[in-house]
């Protein structure tokens, strides 16, 4: 069982988005990557297309490794590691600063 999951609200620790807060948006488990909304944005120009026929440059979110990041604690809105439980023959992942159970 994995400590990320898509959705999470997480914090940055570390970067030049060193403390924003995001929603996980897609994970890259085989390079420990992690996309993060708004966080991390870089320009990329664009080439004209049909859908898009005048191109230009847009604002994308790039990867962040996933030991620049920190899932947000429910209860404390702070930066927590996560736990791995099991309970009734479930794994579940609990924060460990409080104690909450993640979804």
């Amino acid at each position: 069982m994995q400590k990320l999951k898509v959705s999470d609200q997480v914090v940055v620790l570390a970067g030049k988005d060193k403390g924003k807060t995001g929603e996980v948006k897609k994970i890259n488990f085989k390079k420990n990557l992690v996309y993060v909304g708004g966080v991390n944005l870089v320009k990329k120009a664009l080439k004209p297309t049909q859908e898009n026929p005048a191109g230009g440059i847009v604002d994308i979110e790039a990867p962040v490794h996933v030991s620049n990041v920190a899932v947000v604690s429910p209860k404390t809105k702070k930066a927590t590691r996560v736990r791995i439980e099991e309970k009734d023959g479930k794994k579940i992942r609990v924060a460990v600063s409080c104690g909450t159970v993640l979804g």
